[in-house]
């Protein structure tokens, strides 16, 4: 089976697989799970093809930063991925 999935996003929403939360802070603590914080980093699985007017830029594989509470989560596959608009992402890294 394919790890990717397959959905095709429609107008402009994009598909994105958060990373994964940080396990220790820089000094070593180890953080509980009720600690963590919601991923803000993650990489684009598939992209609309965007409005009438206004094209999508991003694209499949570039790694975004994007809004802390941002878009819906959903689980395909086994995979946590987050649809997103592209007016959510705030910056490609």
């Amino acid at each position: 089976m394919s790890s990717k999935p397959h959905l095709q996003p429609l107008h402009d929403r994009v598909i994105i697989k958060p990373a994964a939360a940080e396990e220790k802070t820089a000094g070593g603590i180890i953080i509980p799970d009720t600690a963590k914080e919601k991923p803000q980093r993650g990489t684009v699985v598939a992209a609309g093809p965007g409005k009438k007017d206004e094209p999508v830029t991003v694209k499949e594989g570039d790694t975004v930063l994007y809004g802390k509470y941002s878009g819906t989560e959903i689980k395909i596959n086994g995979q946590d991925l987050l649809i997103v608009r592209e007016s959510d992402i705030l910056a490609i890294v």
